[in-house]
């Protein structure tokens, strides 16, 4: 006997509780809708946060530890990598941020929509009563973003945004990217107490003795912090992705109702097809060429 809530979930997947007349028609989409931002007090504040943090990283870093440095090349060669590795997690997080993450279109639960999909007798839809769309499979409602997403991950404060299908890689590259100048800014800060303890503090840093311990230890809480987040983070993305499995279905524990791929299939749907140094790039939209994409109802 089933219980209350598996009768609930499939009374909502019946078509003849879709009510496609309490929709409205789907609104127009003109160019100033290609933008893709959500307005949420809490995201925006977030990622500004993430930005400042991650400058403040920048500002220490060359200002405090390496131009002072007596060693030109040290300095340069830490100093490409560093900011280059800052720039690409920064361009990451834009890109996470502004990129539509698979929201299907609102409102487009209509009686004329429905018809021109010429369903199957007996074939059943779906239907979100809070945007008022039809859901394709393995599509979840973000609260915050009031938009069904497909293939959604989770909504990210830090990024102001759901990770979702079209996203994902951005989202990983960020947290990737983030760990990685985490952990070369500890390293940075080791080698800086050690050399500064060989020789007088005035000469290791432009600023003053406790002004410059102040703003490496405020660095080092803040490096170490960002890396176990992030760290974990990309490690459990890279995990969801190799299983095909998001963190809602995970959540959730739905049945798995999608075919099997195996994990290199999985990583070539979010991060494109074949493999090329385009993978590291958030700057390079994923080609999926031969890779088998989802295919959704809608």
């Amino acid at each position: 006997m089933m219980s209350p809530a598996h009768r609930t979930r499939d009374i909502e997947r019946q078509a003849g509780y879709l009510r496609p007349e309490h929709c409205a028609p789907p609104p127009l989409r003109d160019g100033s809708d290609t933008m893709w931002f959500i307005r949420d007090g809490c995201g925006i504040v977030c990622g500004v946060i993430t930005w400042f943090l991650v400058l403040y990283a920048e500002f220490v870093v060359v200002f405090v530890m390496l131009l002072p440095a007596k060693s030109v090349i040290y300095s340069l060669f830490n100093g490409v990598i560093f900011n280059g590795l800052g720039f690409l997690a920064l361009a990451s997080h834009a890109k996470a941020m502004c990129t539509d993450p698979g929201a299907v279109p609102k409102g487009n639960a209509t009686k004329e929509f429905i018809e021109s999909l010429q369903l199957k007798p007996g074939q059943v839809v779906y239907k979100c009563p809070k945007c008022c769309s039809i859901k394709p499979d393995r599509a979840h409602h973000c609260s915050v973003c009031k938009r069904c997403i497909k293939k959604m991950d989770h909504h990210c404060p830090w990024v102001n945004n759901c990770v979702g299908e079209n996203n994902q890689k951005y989202f990983v590259l960020f947290t990737m990217y983030i760990s990685l100048i985490s952990f070369h800014s500890l390293i940075l800060v080791a080698l800086h107490f050690v050399f500064c303890f060989e020789e007088d503090w005035t000469k290791c840093s432009n600023f003053s003795p406790p002004a410059t311990v102040i703003l490496l230890i405020l660095l080092c809480f803040e490096a170490l912090l960002f890396l176990i987040f992030t760290a974990v983070m990309f490690g459990t993305q890279v995990h969801s992705i190799c299983t095909d499995e998001t963190g809602i279905e995970q959540l959730k524990k739905e049945e798995r109702r999608w075919a099997k791929r195996s994990r290199w299939m999985n990583m070539t749907v979010v991060f494109g097809h074949p493999f090329s140094i385009a993978w590291l790039s958030p700057f390079a939209t994923p080609e999926h060429g031969k890779a088998d994409l989802y295919q959704y109802i809608v």
